[in-house]
């Protein structure tokens, strides 16, 4: 899987039910440390508060996930998160659930249904993005040679990140993977030219 969706930015949203606010909040991460780095921020802010409930999902694949319940009966919180993580099919996501309890305990189905409601909230005042991973790459080639690499820049909508021109010329591309080893072979062909 070369192309995966995740969400574009912070969203939050806000669910009540019977005096209970469930405030949840959806990041974009990369990895665990950035996960751990959202977790403690939200703790310190919403120190006052029961429950920080949390899902993510992590790469390419998504098969780096975990739910967390924080004190909530079993998998009556982190899976509820988790389950709309995955029925949107995104991945490099966290959603946080703060609960401050209201005073009328929700039983395990209403807290099933609290906590999906605030995750499927956070995730519909967000943009989903449909994305895949770059590499940069290098190349050195002589200044007749531009014109064909210019035709494998155009046609594989590559982004130049910098470029050099004198008598002989240098870029730096941004190449996603699903295409970098088409676009190797075609500057392959290209008399002279280097990739470094």
């Amino acid at each position: 899987m070369l192309k995966y969706k995740t969400i574009g930015t912070l969203s939050e949203g806000n669910y009540k039910e019977k005096g209970s606010r469930f405030l949840s909040y959806a990041f974009p991460v990369k990895s665990e440390e950035e996960i751990q780095q959202q977790l403690t921020v939200l703790r310190k802010k919403y120190h006052d508060a029961r429950h920080h409930c949390y899902a993510y999902v992590l790469g390419k694949e998504g098969n780096i996930h975990r739910a967390n319940d924080d004190g909530e009966p079993n998998h009556s919180a982190g899976d509820p998160i988790l389950g709309q993580i995955k029925s949107h099919g995104l991945t490099n996501v966290l959603i946080v659930v703060v609960r401050y309890f209201g005073g009328i305990k929700l039983g395990v189905g209403g807290l099933i249904q609290a906590y999906r409601e605030a995750a499927a909230d956070a995730l519909a005042n967000n943009e989903i993005l449909e994305t895949e991973d770059f590499q940069f790459m290098k190349i050195k080639f002589g200044y007749l040679s531009m014109n064909e690499v210019m035709k494998i820049v155009k046609d594989y909508q590559l982004g130049i990140l910098e470029q050099h021109f004198d008598n002989s010329c240098e870029m730096e591309l941004n190449v996603a993977d699903s295409v970098m080893e088409q676009v190797r072979n075609k500057l392959s062909e290209i008399e002279g030219l280097r990739i470094t």
